[in-house]
């Protein structure tokens, strides 16, 4: 049996980051599990002493296909590349005339909320990091 996947990302702003990743993704928020109303009252049953955390973000796909995503608050600093990260493909749909323009097309959306590009790699894809300089690339 096949089991799903879930992404988390740790950062330093996830209710912040998350607003970027929506539109990357095409995301929207994860509601609470039942009978929750909310997060806040999901997250009090947990009651953990040890949790610093106070911001955290819950991600999902509204068509059902792609994994969930949960943005992690946390205090450290990112230090180095991460080894697993995401690539988002925005030109599956595209013809090839289309494929590039439509990776630049999303590029420019991306970076106008914040990411930035790290390396390009023309026709095929682009090298970006978030807000919080976590890579990930645009094919």
């Amino acid at each position: 049996m096949a089991h799903t996947i879930g992404l988390s990302l740790d950062c330093h702003h996830p209710t912040r980051l998350a607003e970027f990743w929506k539109l990357a993704l095409g995301y929207e928020d994860e509601p609470p599990p039942l009978p929750f109303k909310t997060r806040q009252e999901w997250a009090a049953q947990f009651d953990d002493p040890d949790d610093d955390q106070d911001d955290g973000a819950w991600l999902h796909d509204p068509a059902g296909v792609g994994p969930k995503m949960f943005l992690q608050q946390v205090k450290e600093p990112k230090t180095e590349k991460i080894r697993l990260h995401l690539d988002v493909r925005v030109s599956l749909e595209a013809s090839k005339a289309d494929r590039w323009p439509t990776i630049q097309g999303k590029v420019a959306q991306l970076v106008e909320a914040g990411g930035r590009v790290v390396g390009e790699h023309p026709e095929h894809h682009v090298v970006m990091a978030d807000p919080e300089g976590n890579e990930f690339c645009v094919c």
